[in-house]
Parts: structure tokens; sequence; C-alpha cells
């Protein structure tokens, strides 16, 4: 298979912009496309164990699916990825808001999060291991949030894995950042009538956040021991989430923060999680610099969109891994800061490595 990487054209938005993809490949059939519109991961092809190459993202074939739907399939979330409860929170006494788009809480940034905006290419790299990098300036004041971030998220595709590095540097003003990738995963294939509920998962953490009726963490962590959501050992997601659980009730489903155990690499990431697919035998672990991953079982995808090749969407079709800081942060001190002062530089890195079993 090539190496390397091809720019072309994806669309245009009704201002008339030009929305460019770039796909990058690595050999062996693993391939990535980023779309410029949200920094957008819009597919990922990944082989199984006999080498056959499918899709394992969900996400639209056109431009108009991710304009006309935000779905965050694939996208670059911020200001702040997940919720602040009440679209309100408070920094060296200021109060700030942040205009609600999910119930009374705002959701991944709010109304005009990142997702919604154009990025522009920064540089391309078509070599051994093949990159894009993205930036956006988010001015002061943008979505409610103080402080004006310049903002990078580099793609790269090694010959296993994809990496995504995020970075956000803050040049006036204390702020609060938060980011992450929206991607959401079938490891059978995406465009295959099959859901993820007999996927395998692991995920190494000991607690977790229970949330309240608008998922906003309700106390403290939690351990995992004795309920539905211990997946410290491999176990199939569909395993226990019909049991009548008040949290699996609450999240219909999984949509929960585990609060991860950290042990680090030498590269400064940690094993989060991993995921299995008998059927085909892939196999994707996330190692991250987070201190939290949100999984979400696609409890909320009900057929109302239409995806790549037409497929309707629902719930059960795909899962998600969001490393990130723990939801409502800002207006939790008990919880890993996401305060970024004036001059400070955030930093984001993960990676999805790719086997077979």
């Amino acid at each position: 298979m090539a190496v390397g990487i091809s720019r072309n054209s994806f669309g245009k938005l009704a201002s008339g912009e030009e929305v460019e993809i770039v796909t990058l490949r690595a050999g062996d059939g693993l391939e990535a496309s980023v779309l410029t519109y949200g920094a957008t991961l819009q597919a990922l092809k990944v082989p199984d164990r006999n080498g056959h190459v499918a899709d394992i993202l969900l996400g639209h074939d056109d431009l108009a699916g991710y304009v006309d739907h935000r779905s965050f399939f694939g996208a670059t979330i911020g200001r702040y990825a997940n919720r602040i409860a009440g679209g309100r929170f408070e920094l060296d006494g200021e109060a700030f808001e942040v205009a609600p788009n999910d119930g009374a809480n705002a959701l991944h940034g709010g109304e005009h999060g990142f997702d919604r905006h154009l990025w522009t290419i920064d540089a391309i790299g078509d070599g051994e291991v093949p990159f894009v990098i993205l930036s956006r300036h988010s001015a002061d004041g943008e979505g409610g949030f103080p402080g004006a971030l310049d903002v990078h998220v580099t793609y790269r595709l090694r010959a296993n894995a994809l990496e995504i590095d995020l970075r956000a540097v803050n040049g006036d003003r204390p702020t609060v950042v938060n980011l992450t990738n929206h991607a959401y995963f079938n490891l059978g294939g995406a465009l295959e009538p099959v859901d993820i509920l007999s996927h395998d998962l692991r995920i190494a953490a000991e607690r977790y956040l229970p949330i309240d009726s608008g998922s906003i963490p309700e106390g403290g962590p939690l351990p995992v021991a004795g309920t539905p959501f211990d997946f410290r050992e491999m176990r199939a997601i569909g395993a226990r989430i019909r049991e009548a659980h008040p949290q699996i009730l609450t999240g219909r489903g999984y949509d929960h923060n585990y609060c991860l155990d950290g042990r680090e690499s030498a590269e400064g990431r940690h094993l989060a999680a991993r995921v299995e697919d008998k059927a085909s035998g892939r196999a994707m672990e996330l190692w991250t610099d987070q201190p939290g991953v949100q999984f979400y079982s696609g409890n909320f995808l009900n057929g109302t969109i239409s995806g790549k090749n037409g497929r309707s969407y629902r719930m059960g079709d795909a899962f998600c891994l969001e490393p990130q800081l723990y939801p409502d942060t800002p207006n939790r001190p008990d919880f890993p800061s996401a305060r970024l002062d004036a001059g400070a530089t955030y930093r984001h890195r993960s990676a999805f490595q790719f086997s077979t079993i």
C-alpha cells in the first residue's frame, strides 16, 4: 500500500469558503482522512485479521451532512469538551456564561464550538510518517469563554497508530481549556450491519463519575467494583448495559467519565482502554496523557441521521472513547484543573493503536 498524503476539495460552505480533505496513508491499508471543517476525522480505514480494509468511523460522505447535523462525528471539540453545568463558571471571581445547548447545560463548547468552524492547514508532511497540522484563532469572548487562544491540532499516522496532538496557547487572560476528538468507532466496520455491543472492552480505571439527569457529575468518583461500570477486565460492552442500575438508567447506557489510573509510558501517555472485535479481529488501544476518558455507547443515535452510504445510525452502532479532563471541571475545584493562565500552553497527546487478534 502507498505511503503518503493527498489533499482535495470536500465542498464549499454557504459563505463560499472551501473545505478541504487531507488523507494520510501509512501502508498496510491504514488510512486517515481529515476535514478542515471542525478539524474533523472523517474516515479511518483499518485492516482486519485477513487484511480486509474497512472504514471504522461513523460520519458523512459529504459536507452537508456535517453542516446540517451537529452530531460531533470525528470532530475536534473545544473550547471545553463535555458539559459545564448551567453554562456558567467563575474564574478569579468573575462570572462567565456559555449559552446552554444541552438542556440547561453547555455541551462541547456551546452553540458554536470548535467543531463549527473552518480550520487552516498549517503544514503537511508527506513522508514515512505523514501528518497534517490544522489551526485556528479563538478570540477572547468567543462562545462566552475568556482569553484568546491559538489552537493547533496535529494528526499523525504511523504504521499501526493514529496520533492526535492538541495544543492551545493562551495569549492574554486566564481561561479554561479542555480539548478532545469525538470519533465514533465500530471496529467491525462502520458500513457493516453489526453493532458494538459484542465488542470487548477494558478501561484502566477503578473509579468513575456518577451523573445527574443532566449528565453533570454528581458528587465525587465512585468505585466501579461490583457495578456495570467495571471494565477493569475485558468484557463485552453489552454484557450489563440492560441492567436496571440507576446510573445506566440515567445515562440510557454508558455516557460517563472514567478516572484513569494513569500509568505512564516513556512517551508520557498511559494505556487508557483496549477494545477488541472478535468477528473482524481488529483491536484498538487508546493511549493518552489525560486524566479521564468519556466512554459513550452511542445511546442517543436514534435513526434520524443518515450517515455514510445512506446508512441510518442507531443506538449501539458505535462507541466513543474521548480522552479529556473531567466534566464540569470549571465548577469543581476538587477535579483536575482546566485553568490556563495568560501565556501558558495547553497540551493533550493521545494515540489510537491498532492490531489484530
